[in-house]
């Protein structure tokens, strides 16, 4: 009796066991080792495989990529490769700040009203440049400010070839067409003005013409500027050709039309280089070709008022020069064992910049003086200057604005658009 309650006691733990380990077959990973109790016979053949074909979709429930795997049939004692996670798209993160659709109306709490200003007038008589209009803007802006159209008061301002549509308060608009009709106007349409660049090796200039120089304000450090008398203009042209140290660096038949802006360029860029860099991820390092201008750059946009009596020009002139390339060796791991040298370069470069608005009668001549800043072109040395070859180049650089009145188009004049980049010049305050 004892030996059968024995039997029967194994007989019990053997089953318990076996239903303990399907369950944990039932419970197991796909492709995970199957266990079995000792001397049960050969292992059981691992269940098929049915996922032949199994879609995934993202955690946030909107995907709807579909991964597709071959079934493989099953190898005894090898376990089915494991399946990577598949990759969800990015998503876009949820805005962090409140948004409304509002009420559907522009808000006029500042009593703004829409107005739309017709400029086909002008923009049709400005062949050089698809965007014509973006001259007025930028006016617009120079005159009322930035802050006028980016605060409080909800405002706006854009343009085509045709019409300009402006949402602003009365005074805004009222201010905003006047500065409309200098563009308009028919009589201003043939005005030009002629601008020359000349640099001057000292800046004892001055004493010879210091009656003629009549100041006006700029807000540049080092800058000045005078208004002459037209005929006092040609008497200084005339005395500064007589000098050794003076260089004029644009055609003096150069004019700008009413309202359009022009860059007027000297110099030119040059390739240096800069770096090493790593172009094929191994190691290999090559050298990184960079690039600086060496030059003179001057963007002039003058407007006529709208009797024609007073000019409004706004300047923006920068100025780099290369005082000298600074080498610098690296030691570079080589192709064979060991190092090799390779060089590049580092510029030293000094500059000067000027951003200033002048208004000025038309019958008057602006002339501005940069001070003796890095000339604009090697050729504006000085004769002091040429002797010493290892000091950096520096000029009294100068620029003459005049007003040449209504004119007809000349053949030995330099019209603007030859002057300037594709699709125009913008002046940006």
């Amino acid at each position: 009796m004892h030996v059968r309650m024995t039997h029967v006691w194994m007989i019990l733990s053997l089953a318990a066991i076996a239903l303990m380990a399907r369950g944990a077959m039932a419970q197991a990973p796909a492709g995970a080792p199957v266990w079995r109790p000792p001397a049960t016979g050969a292992a059981p053949a691992p269940p098929p495989d049915t996922t032949a074909e199994r879609t995934a979709t993202p955690p946030d429930g909107i995907g709807n990529s579909v991964l597709k795997t071959a079934s493989l049939p099953p190898q005894p004692g090898v376990a089915p490769p494991a399946v990577a996670p598949l990759a969800t798209a990015p998503t876009a993160a949820a805005p962090l700040a409140a948004v409304t659709k509002g009420n559907g109306t522009l808000p006029n709490d500042q009593g703004q009203v829409w107005r739309e200003y017709d400029i086909t007038s002008y923009t049709l008589r400005v062949p050089s440049t698809n965007h014509a209009e973006q001259a007025i803007v930028d006016w617009i802006i120079r005159d009322t400010g930035y802050a006028a159209w980016h605060s409080e008061t909800v405002a706006m301002l854009g343009a085509d070839r045709r019409t300009l549509r402006v949402y602003h308060t009365p005074a805004m608009q009222q201010t905003v067409g006047e500065i409309v009709d200098r563009f308009v106007n028919s009589q201003a349409e043939s005005h030009a003005f002629g601008v020359q660049v000349m640099t001057v090796g000292s800046p004892n200039w001055r004493a010879m013409v210091q009656s003629m120089l009549h100041p006006v304000q700029v807000q540049t450090a080092g800058a000045q500027a005078w208004l002459l008398a037209k005929e006092d203009a040609a008497t200084l042209l005339v005395a500064l050709g007589r000098r050794n140290d003076f260089r004029t660096h644009s055609s003096p038949h150069l004019l700008v039309n009413n309202g359009q802006s022009t860059v007027i360029t000297l110099g030119q860029p040059r390739n240096y280089v800069r770096g090493l860099i790593d172009t094929d991820g191994r190691g290999g390092l090559q050298p990184e070709v960079g690039q600086v201008f060496d030059g003179f750059s001057l963007e002039l946009s003058p407007l006529l008022s709208r009797d024609g009596r007073m000019i409004d020009t706004a300047l923006k002139c920068n100025i780099d020069q290369i005082e000298k390339m600074i080498p610098v060796k690296l030691d570079v791991p080589a192709a064979t064992p060991g190092l090799q040298v390779s060089n590049i370069e580092v510029p030293q470069i000094s500059g000067t910049r000027l951003q200033e608005r002048f208004r000025w009668p038309v019958d008057k001549v602006l002339l501005v003086s940069l001070g003796v800043v890095p000339a604009p072109m090697p050729g504006a040395r000085s004769a002091f200057s040429l002797s010493l070859t290892s000091s950096p180049t520096r000029a009294d650089v100068l620029l003459l604005v005049e007003s040449k009145g209504i004119v007809a188009p000349q053949p030995g004049a330099t019209p603007a658009a030859a002057v300037a980049p594709p699709g125009g010049a913008r002046f940006v305050r």
